[in-house]
């Protein structure tokens, strides 16, 4: 890398810093590259992205952000995984590392609160954001679906009592 693409990569990074919820920082153990690609294939579907980045240019990409405290873990073979979701990235990496020993979790970050590995894992265990809005609405919608039982139950009573006054008065 010349000079130039290392401002580049670093501009790149730092750009992906201001704009995520969560980093985390994962070391390789000697990963495959079959197993690489089924790494990068899971958490493209959380919607994250998972980066190989130099640890020298990574630590300057995250001075002046809320992720600079993740310089202290970017030391030997690591790669970023990084989501706008705090909890996409960390539950796939989690996940991925479940079945695997070729890679660590070291850390990561949620926003300028320093995470180590077992908290990466705990955040891994949170519901995502989606799930979290999905439980919102079915709380909001369930008093409104009760309050609407709850009138036509009376008139629905009502109607039941004359019917059988009906069927009383047919027999």
């Amino acid at each position: 890398m010349d000079r130039s693409q290392k401002a580049e990569s670093v501009a790149q990074l730092n750009a992906v810093f201001n704009e995520v919820g969560v980093v985390v920082v994962t070391r390789n153990l000697g990963l495959t590259v079959a197993q690489s690609t089924v790494l990068r294939g899971k958490i493209r579907e959380a919607g994250a992205t998972y980066k190989v980045a130099k640890n020298r240019l990574a630590k300057l990409a995250a001075q002046d952000t809320d992720y600079a405290g993740i310089g202290d873990l970017l030391t030997g073979p690591t790669a970023l995984a990084w989501s706008v979701d705090p909890v996409a990235a960390a539950k796939a990496v989690v996940d991925f590392a479940k079945t695997t020993d070729k890679i660590e979790i070291v850390g990561g970050s949620l926003g300028n609160v320093v995470l180590d590995a077992d908290g990466v894992k705990a955040l891994a265990s949170m519901p995502s954001l989606d799930e979290l809005r999905a439980k919102l609405i079915g709380l909001v919608q369930a008093p409104a679906t009760k309050l609407a039982q709850l009138t036509t139950a009376p008139a629905a009573k009502l109607a039941r009592v004359f019917q059988a006054y009906a069927d009383k008065d047919a027999a």
